[in-house]
């Protein structure tokens, strides 16, 4: 299986749409992701992503095909060391090591490229498979926020994982 991470670009939009049309994902990430996820919305994705500088959202490769996501967003103010990443990955490509190697990738790649300090997910405490991805690549549990998440209609706590730079 050939992995890689890149920029999205014009031609993913039909195995974006394949994969991220999928409840099962989208009952695990914010509700920024659309549902049903069209091939309007992949459009208008990898649109937004074409012009951004620096470049945060990745498209996971899989097979020469877009499969999933990772990616993060750079804090301000008083976080301005702080970065929060986020994945999701088709689900026909779950349990084979994919996500945490996209965690992996996108960790090493923020700390070589940006003045970041802390690296934090946050992850619904019901989606034990990404808790284990965290924890894979080095993630620590730093705080459970309770029933902070209101997901279609119910309360959800809340998992903050954390990956401090090495000295």
């Amino acid at each position: 299986m050939d992995i890689e991470f890149r920029p999205w670009q014009r031609g993913d939009e039909d195995s974006l749409t394949a994969n991220a049309n999928n409840y099962n994902i989208w009952k695990n990430v914010r509700n920024r992701m659309p549902f049903p996820y069209t091939l309007s919305d992949a459009r208008n994705w990898i649109s937004y992503n074409q012009y951004m500088s620096p470049v945060t959202h990745f498209a996971i490769i899989v097979d020469g095909q877009a499969v999933g996501a990772v990616g993060f967003e750079l804090k301000e103010d008083i976080y301005c060391k702080n970065a929060e990443v986020g994945y999701w990955l088709g689900e026909s490509f779950w349990g084979k090591g994919i996500a945490t190697e996209a965690l992996q990738w996108a960790v090493h790649h923020i700390f070589s490229n940006f003045d970041i300090h802390r690296i934090y997910a946050c992850v619904f405490s019901n989606n034990i498979s990404s808790r284990r991805v965290l924890e894979k690549a080095g993630f620590v549990l730093e705080a459970i926020h309770k029933e902070s998440v209101l997901k279609e209609g119910l309360f959800m706590d809340e998992c903050i994982y954390s990956l401090i730079r090495n000295k």
